[in-house]
């Protein structure tokens, strides 16, 4: 079942079933009735085959205990004596990271750098198995006191710059995507005007089709997934402590910090995550009123409006961050009653094109609400800053592959800079009511966010700033599996060449010291963190 799964997995979101899904399966479940409604034929038979199965190991269960003798104590202990020796040989070859005679000689080869490769290479089980020791997270070589305290942080002193108090609205929009992307499609008009007039670039997404906490992660924290396990979901396995963000940044300042998002608060272990990531209030699905619904999913229109509604009742500048919800997939045709843009692909079957057209009006009502947002920021005396950018490309399925716009329904993980960057850029807003768009920021990993968002604010800070800010003047893009540089050239497999660059380097030394280290360089890069009179642990 645990392989079946798995290939599903593999088939939605383009990555196997990893030892970390299973700390989510609550998740899966609530997203249930969506999948359900989108392929009912194929739910009915998944469930009714699993059914059967499970009445089948009923019966054989209640079959074997009267059909077999109860083995004695000395048969017992026969069958262990074969079996413990036989277990601990296989022990010695499940550490992926020595060499293995006996895994050499046996052809079993742990591909941590390709997880489609092992699991079809090694087989479920084994690829599965290799990826348990991968939860732990070992020190980069030459980690330690010394080193980080040789990192220079922000070259100006953070002090002299006290900012312009203007409060900050940033939105991770749920699968916006740009389908004017893909090729043999007309559209009436323009599903995303707004967006298209104001883009300042593009967000080069880690992920695809899902997985939204890993991209959250880094537009919050300015750390990179590239530096953690492959397959590794920090929301899940590692954010169990403190840790800082544009929230603690923010509340420094004097800001209110306030995430949202209209689903259940334990989604995505974000209940607890936002707490450690130093946000004074989280409101969920739980705790807002009831927002209008798109299909089953909160719709943007409701959402911005209770935004500003908030806003106007908070007096002092703040800080909020909300996830929005109506483009989840999956995309069936009955969401919405019309469409305001119309969608003609005579290449594309009756049912992917209903599920382009549902997924292009979510889209253009994303644009109004960005309208919505704009037109009540111009209005305020104080500045605000609005930033708003997709998550990941939607998980549109077949549509991608009748159009010929990728291979398979899911994005390449390894591919060149070009392909994708077809698969995973998704539109980036950076809005000033006051300076209007940051234009020519170009295409950018989610972790280099806080520090346009921190500058634009007018504040420096030591990691923000400082060593982020060093870090994207060279990199545009770092990515697991490809690494982009400001001037264009690009370097695939960059993290399994060995040398690294002293800038990204020092940049893992700081995120491995703040999630897993002792912390050395909280009171240099961090000084939000420490409270005052506390020693630093």
């Amino acid at each position: 079942m645990l392989g079946f799964f798995s290939g599903h997995k593999q088939l939605f979101l383009s990555d196997p079933l990893y030892p970390s899904d299973l700390l989510f399966g609550r998740q899966i479940a609530e997203l249930l009735p969506a999948m359900i409604a989108a392929r009912p034929l194929v739910a009915a038979g998944i469930f009714g085959g699993a059914l059967v199965t499970l009445l089948i190991l009923g019966h054989t269960l209640v079959l074997g205990r009267h059909r077999f003798p109860k083995l004695s104590g000395t048969a017992r202990a026969a069958r262990l004596a074969l079996a413990v020796p036989v277990l601990g040989a296989f022990a010695s070859i499940m550490d992926p990271m020595t060499y293995s005679y006996a895994r050499d000689r046996l052809n079993i080869i742990p591909m941590m750098w390709d997880q489609k490769e092992n699991y079809r290479h090694n087989g479920f089980l084994l690829a599965f198995t290799f990826n348990i020791p991968m939860a732990n997270v070992t020190a980069p070589t030459g980690y330690g006191e010394e080193t980080i305290a040789d990192i220079s942080g922000e070259l100006v002193p953070s002090s002299i710059f006290s900012g312009r108090q203007a409060d900050v609205i940033m939105i991770m929009s749920e699968s916006l995507w740009d389908p004017t992307r893909l090729s043999g499609v007309s559209f009436s008009e323009d599903p995303m005007p707004v967006i298209r007039s104001h883009q300042s670039g593009e967000i080069f997404s880690p992920e695809f089709g899902g997985l939204t906490a890993n991209v959250e992660f880094e537009a919050l924290t300015g750390f990179s997934n590239a530096f953690l396990p492959y397959g590794s979901i920090p929301y899940q396995q590692y954010i169990r402590r403190p840790l800082p963000s544009l929230a603690t940044f923010f509340e420094s300042k004097g800001y209110e910090t306030r995430a949202f998002h209209p689903f259940q608060s334990w989604f995505w272990n974000r209940r607890n995550v936002y707490e450690a990531l130093g946000f004074q209030k989280f409101e969920s699905e739980e705790t807002m009123p009831a927002l209008e619904k798109r299909g089953i999913f909160a719709s943007d229109e409701a959402l911005t409006d209770h935004l500003i509604r908030t806003a106007d009742d908070t007096r002092n500048p703040f800080f909020f961050f909300a996830v929005t919800l109506q483009g989840h997939g999956p995309y069936e045709a009955t969401r919405y009653e019309s469409h305001a843009v119309k969608v003609d692909a005579p290449a594309l079957s009756p049912a992917s094109q209903a599920s382009l057209a549902t997924f292009t009006h979510g889209v253009r009502e994303a644009d109004d609400s960005l309208k919505t947002l704009m037109d009540w920021a111009r209005k305020r005396k104080r500045e605000t800053i609005i930033v708003l950018f997709g998550d990941h490309l939607p998980p549109l399925g077949p549509v991608y592959t009748e159009l010929g716009y990728m291979p398979k329904m899911v994005a390449s993980r390894r591919a060149p800079v070009e392909t994708m960057k077809r698969e995973h850029e998704t539109p980036l807003v950076i809005w000033s009511s006051k300076r209007g768009v940051q234009k020519n920021i170009g295409s950018i990993s989610p972790s280099q966010l806080p520090h346009f968002v921190v500058r634009l604010a007018g504040y420096r800070h030591p990691f923000y700033t400082g060593v982020l800010g060093r870090v994207q003047e060279r990199y545009s893009v770092i990515d697991r599996h490809q690494l982009i540089e400001r001037n264009g050239r690009s370097e695939a497999d960059w993290s399994l060449n060995g040398e690294i660059d002293p800038t990204l380097q020092n940049y893992r030394f700081i995120q491995y010291d703040l999630m897993f280290g002792e912390k050395h360089g909280v009171e240099k890069f961090f000084p939000e963190m420490v409270e005052p009179n506390q020693p630093v642990s």
